[in-house]
């Protein structure tokens, strides 16, 4: 276990450090500052994608290589998601009074007892058990996430031949989808991962017939979640507003390129794309803003995590908006770039 603690630690600062080097360009590049414009430049060209590239630039790959992170995403959180909860299932159960149940306790004396134990909640304290069961609803919403993107990249955005990303900005998506999960669960991943793998060992070695007999009970991996507090519950609601809207937004965004031809650009419009340019990067925000307020907001690494999320969409946002403005001579007055009346 210490030595689990120890990597937890290591892995925490080198995410944290990440996040900064990721995040300190793009607040560079955003000072509308004469000597460091030339910063500027060259991050819009590093972020560009899609409509918003020029034809001469160089170091390019296809834009259906998004592909790419919404797979690893789903490989990883999903390792991730499965790990934590059987931990916390086995190791973190039961939260709040659960414990001093009569029929918790009866349980125990008749001898029906099975993964939730008297034992097990006494030896770790209220505030890690809820912390785990946290990690475990915020891996959820992220797992949601990458498997309603992985859809999207394949049903619903046909991107063209033409349709090209700069390799930097590949990196960047591998770097994300690799370092997100990893956040998310930062606090407990590691730990969980440990204990799926003595469990796997102590199985190898001991054989099936060895090991105790274990049983799920699907209402009781729910359970936990019920006791969890309002500010899970306002991230989960604010998580599943933004989910929606960036469903509705991909959707528009995706018929527009069906009815287009391949280098015909078309106005979109419904949904929040009546306000801003780049609804569904507002919609991104919101959705990881939910994500940090379900974890409960006191990690500095998830922390980070949103503000490297709100400064990249913020500033391709704003790339984005310039370019709608100089394509587009009626372009609506009214609409800002990602944040509604304001910017």
């Amino acid at each position: 276990m210490a030595a689990g603690a120890l990597m937890e630690f290591g892995m925490v600062d080198l995410l944290r450090a990440a996040w900064v080097a990721a995040t300190l360009p793009i607040l560079v590049a955003s000072v509308p500052v004469w000597p460091i414009s030339f910063f500027h430049k060259i991050l819009a060209v590093f972020a560009a994608r899609g409509k918003t590239m020029q034809s001469s630039t160089k170091l390019i790959v296809p834009q259906r290589f998004f592909l790419h992170f919404y797979v690893i995403a789903i490989i990883l959180n999903t390792t991730l998601v499965f790990s934590t909860w059987f931990y916390a299932y086995n190791r973190m159960t039961p939260l709040a009074s659960e414990s001093l149940q009569f029929s918790t306790i009866a349980s125990h004396l008749t001898g029906t007892s099975h993964m939730f134990s008297i034992h097990k909640s006494v030896i770790t304290p209220m505030k890690r058990r809820l912390e785990v069961w946290r990690t475990v609803l915020v891996l959820l919403m992220m797992e949601a996430q990458s498997l309603r993107r992985l859809y999207e990249t394949i049903n619903v955005f046909h991107y063209g031949p033409s349709a090209r990303m700069h390799v930097f900005g590949y990196l960047a998506g591998l770097f994300f989808y690799t370092a997100a999960p990893l956040s998310l669960g930062s606090t407990c991943a590691l730990e969980g991962l440990s204990y799926l793998g003595n469990q796997i060992v102590v199985f190898i070695v001991k054989g099936r017939s060895q090991m105790p007999d274990i049983k799920f009970f699907h209402w009781e991996l729910l359970i936990p979640f019920l006791s969890l507090g309002w500010c899970q519950w306002l991230g989960a609601s604010l998580f599943v507003w933004g989910w929606i809207h960036q469903l509705r937004c991909h959707a528009i965004l995706g018929s527009l390129r069906e009815e287009r031809g391949a280098d015909e650009y078309i106005v979109p419009n419904g949904d929040w794309f009546e306000y801003v340019s780049c609804p569904h990067y507002l919609s991104e925000i919101v959705i990881y803003a939910g994500m940090l307020i379900a974890s409960g907001a006191f990690d500095l690494t998830i922390w980070l995590l949103f503000f490297f999320v709100a400064s990249n969409l913020i500033f391709a946002a704003a790339e984005t908006h310039r370019w709608y403005h100089h394509k587009f001579e009626s372009y609506p007055s009214s609409r800002r770039a990602i944040i509604p009346w304001i910017f």
